[in-house]
């Protein structure tokens, strides 16, 4: 089965066309369109029920996002590329290119890789509370113009105007395990965490797929520390060993309190605003299709 969210930022109906007569290469494909939020949970789940052999997903990251929470059992799922940024894929080596891709996943080889939860919700690449889900919700804000989400260049110009507006300035404003202040949390599932443009971003940069989350928390951020978060995110060197920085690698499970309700983000996508969130590494969770 292909699920294809038809209002991704990277998906037309030739481009549809296109990934399909890749996928049939390899065995016939239903073809489904998503209409709505959430209707990729239902179909995912239905095709487990059909017991499908492959499940792709052409879509954006919050299209993956909902497919893997509807999904259970052994199916092997492929991700092409179809939003804005489409971290997953990328993140697991396929080329931007949807209809390359295909071609990648059809040829590929299956790959298992864990999951993370926060408060029961299912996310394959990373999820923060606070700063980045603040962004995200910004981002939304500005709305999408044809049904499609707004650009990489337009999530930087929104993280520098939230920098703006607080003058650089995150004091602590949750605790983790009960004991470490910090001013926000980014939990990732795999390194890089995120892109711009081709700009890998190594948030966490010893997270990987095969392994648990790992957590990067500034314990209060300033104009002065922004020169060295901007080198940690561009080289992935630095912050597993700064002292303004909590950083927990490979765990199985965190609990972190907010001083008050603050926005939680999974791959991507507003969860809204939580008092408390609880994080869970799901190992060995899913079969993934990968290149060669």
């Amino acid at each position: 089965m292909l699920i294809v969210n038809p209002r991704a930022s990277r998906v037309t109906p030739e481009l549809i066309l296109a990934v399909e007569r890749e996928l049939e290469a390899d065995r016939p494909v239903e073809t489904v369109l998503t209409e709505r939020p959430g209707h990729a949970v239902e179909v995912a789940a239905e095709a487990c029920r059909r017991r499908c052999e492959r499940l792709y997903i052409y879509s954006g990251d919050g299209g993956f996002n909902e497919a893997v929470n509807g999904v259970e059992g052994g199916i092997a799922l492929g991700f092409v590329p179809g939003g804005s940024t489409s971290v997953l894929p990328r993140a697991l080596g396929l080329p931007r290119d949807p209809v390359a891709c295909a071609r990648a996943l059809v040829r590929g080889r299956e790959r298992r890789i864990a999951l993370g939860r926060v408060n029961g919700r299912r996310f394959t690449f990373a999820a923060g509370l606070g700063l980045d889900a603040e962004l995200v919700r910004k981002v939304d804000e500005l709305g999408r113009p044809g049904g499609r989400r707004a650009s990489d260049v337009v999530f930087a110009l929104t993280l520098l105007a939230l920098f703006g507006r607080r003058l650089a300035r995150f004091h602590p404003a949750m605790t983790v395990l009960g004991r470490e202040r910090v001013a926000f949390a980014l939990v990732a599932n795999c390194d890089p965490y995120s892109f711009i443009g081709r700009l890998p971003l190594r948030v966490a940069p010893q997270a990987r797929f095969e392994r648990g989350l790992d957590l990067v928390a500034p314990r209060r951020l300033g104009p002065w520390l922004l020169p060295q978060v901007v080198l940690w995110v561009t080289s992935g060197r630095g912050q597993t060993t700064s002292p303004h920085v909590l950083y927990l690698h490979d765990v199985d499970e965190l609990r972190i309190e907010c001083d008050a309700p603050t926005p939680l983000q999974a791959d991507g996508e507003d969860l809204g605003d939580v008092g408390e969130a609880h994080f869970e590494a799901e190992r060995d969770a899913l079969t993934v299709l990968v290149g060669r």
